[in-house]
């Protein structure tokens, strides 16, 4: 009789250290999904669908959760921080491994210095007359040197963060619950009065609600790119992916249900300040508002850290299967220096444009990682298409995640991409970043063809 013993893959990346626990792992998992999209960007979405922003926010957390359960299965049974993008190359071909890669390194320097730019403006706040550039370059250099030291640093300051993240926003929910039920000391109930407008600007609202929805989920993808450098890969993604149905329903679906119910949508502090902020100062509590502000705070700094994290190991496993510079592929104690130093360089660089370039290059630098995240998604949709059948057939010991109901649901999930790209065609603002987006995947599905071809002529 057949043995039915799982044996655990080996890691793609056996240079690299394996320094996560799986504390790190899990607290990674549940604090990435709290990203700093949801505080900051989220108020622009509510403005524009008013109520019916949990609609848009539970629609495209079911495609998130399609997505990542796709991810999950083919990170389970072949963990590498390369992650989707080495995925793409086992599945399609390296052309594919090397557009969803660089195109997503890209995307993760650029958020660097977005993400430094906006913490840098809260502590502006606090401390009016310091310049931004500055604590731009201190949180760039205290986050690139604690990756340049150990994989364990970048798990260290997650495993905190993520934790302060996870407590906040569960107080958040716990007090705006008991808000809504009229039994918060010194509050009413507001009942249903501010739902009762809940398509204030039609189709068209919610279609740019939904839109802005789907870009606050970036940053799901790094617990699969750290799973490599933990001590047991498999379970690490196995436990995240399982649990990620009810972190994207009760953080993201959750919170937009309680701040409309709360707030008026078209309160203009909802904009300015935040929908966090803005539902806290509208229960009166002391202090709230600007103690939400310390989260937001702790939410960029922690994105910034992932991406630096992230954006490295990428380019770490691209270099490693032949498509990049050879340097940025130098491993020093377990960690890639060449390519942290190089992505936190380039996010700085982002910086420096957005104060010397911001009516030109900066806006085309942010128009043309607009859409990217989609792209990678498509790659993953596919890939998974392509790989599953090949698991089944030859290792199907390594099917420890499975996607439900394949293929059904992997095809409703590019369906549901195709309608997004649709949508953002459609929307004056988000039609630049879909050009602009298919613009570099074009150039680089381009560059990574001719290398392809090249290298198989040797």
């Amino acid at each position: 009789m057949p043995s039915t013993t799982v044996e655990t893959p080996p890691t793609d990346d056996v240079s690299l250290s394996h320094g996560l626990k799986q504390r790190h792992l899990s607290m990674i998992a549940l604090g990435g999904v709290i990203g700093a999209g949801l505080f900051v960007g989220s108020g622009a979405g509510i403005a524009a669908a008013g109520p019916s922003i949990v609609i848009a926010y539970a629609v495209s957390g079911l495609l998130v959760m399609l997505v990542m359960r796709m991810l999950g299965e083919m990170s389970a049974a072949h963990p590498s921080s390369g992650s989707f993008s080495a995925h793409a190359e086992r599945a399609i071909g390296p052309w594919a491994g090397f557009t969803a890669g660089w195109s997503f390194w890209v995307l993760l320097c650029t958020a660097v210095g977005l993400e430094g730019i906006g913490a840098a403006k809260i502590v502006t706040g606090w401390l009016p007359g310091t310049p931004e550039w500055a604590w731009v370059a201190l949180f760039m250099v205290v986050f690139c040197g604690a990756n340049l030291a150990a994989v364990k640093n970048f798990g260290e300051f997650e495993f905190w963060f993520a934790a302060l993240k996870v407590g906040a926003i569960t107080l958040f929910l716990v007090l705006g619950v008991l808000a809504i039920a009229g039994v918060l000391p010194g509050t009413d109930s507001p009942g249903a009065s501010h739902l009762t407008d809940f398509l204030p600007h039609g189709s068209e609202g919610l279609v740019i609600g939904l839109l802005a929805s789907v870009f606050a989920y970036g940053g799901l993808e790094t617990v699969t790119i750290a799973a490599a450098e933990s001590q047991d890969p498999v379970r690490g993604v196995a436990s995240a992916v399982r649990t990620a149905m009810w972190r994207i329903a009760v953080f993201y679906v959750g919170s937009m249900a309680v701040i409309v119910t709360l707030v008026p949508w078209n309160a203009k502090e909802v904009v300015e300040k935040g929908p966090y902020v803005a539902a806290l100062d509208h229960l009166g509590i002391p202090g709230a508002g600007q103690l939400m502000n310390v989260v937001v705070l702790v939410a960029l700094l922690s994105a910034m850290n992932a991406n630096i994290y992230g954006s490295s190991r990428i380019a770490y496993s691209l270099v490693e299967r032949g498509q990049g510079p050879k340097a940025l592929g130098r491993v020093f104690g377990g960690v890639p220096r060449i390519a942290v130093l190089a992505s936190s360089v380039f996010g700085f660089v982002c910086v420096v444009l957005s104060y010397w370039r911001p009516d030109d290059v900066f806006p085309w630098l942010l128009n043309m990682i607009g859409a990217v995240i989609l792209v990678v998604w498509v790659f993953i949709a596919v890939s998974q298409l392509r790989l599953r059948r090949r698991l089944e057939r030859e290792t199907p010991g390594k099917l420890v995640v499975r996607m439900w109901a394949f293929p059904v649901l992997t095809w409703l999930a590019l369906a549901g991409m195709a309608a997004i790209f649709v949508l953002m065609a459609r929307q004056p603002d988000t039609r630049v970043q879909l050009y602009s987006t298919g613009g570099m995947t074009l150039f680089l599905a381009a560059v990574g063809y001719a290398w392809q071809r090249a290298r198989a002529e040797r």
